[in-house]
């Protein structure tokens, strides 16, 4: 994780839609001038638009297979969070595959050590919800 404690990233969760959907959302909200990094739960299917961009692009991506994060002890997020927060991106994005418990997901997020390294924004909302 970030060294030092006043590095506060924006998270947003994007929610709605399909994983192609959430992606290009995603892409579209991308500050090319910053290091972005996206959390997605899911595979899309058929092309996956931020490999697209993460070849021209400062995107750090990383996948985690579709389950609920919260349901499953936070384990395989709080790993995949630590291991992106150590690249020190300037944005994050968490793309959801459900929005069943969004509230918890920001409460993990809310948490300590969360607390500190992040501050969360408005949900990007993707897709026809």
């Amino acid at each position: 994780m970030p060294e030092e404690a006043d590095v506060v990233i924006p998270a947003t969760l994007v929610i709605g839609g399909n994983a192609a959907e959430r992606e290009a959302a995603i892409a579209a909200a991308l500050d090319t001038r910053l290091v972005n990094a996206a959390i997605l739960e899911g595979l899309p299917s058929g092309s996956a638009p931020l490999d697209l961009f993460s070849t021209e692009l400062p995107v750090l991506v990383s996948r985690i297979a579709p389950g609920c994060v919260c349901c499953t002890g936070n384990l395989t997020m709080r790993v995949t969070l630590n291991r992106m927060l150590r690249k020190s991106p300037a944005r994050l994005y968490i793309g959801l595959a459900s929005t069943a418990h969004v509230e918890r997901i920001r409460a993990f997020l809310t948490q300590t050590p969360y607390d500190q390294l992040l501050c969360l924004t408005k949900d990007l909302e993707a897709g026809n919800r």
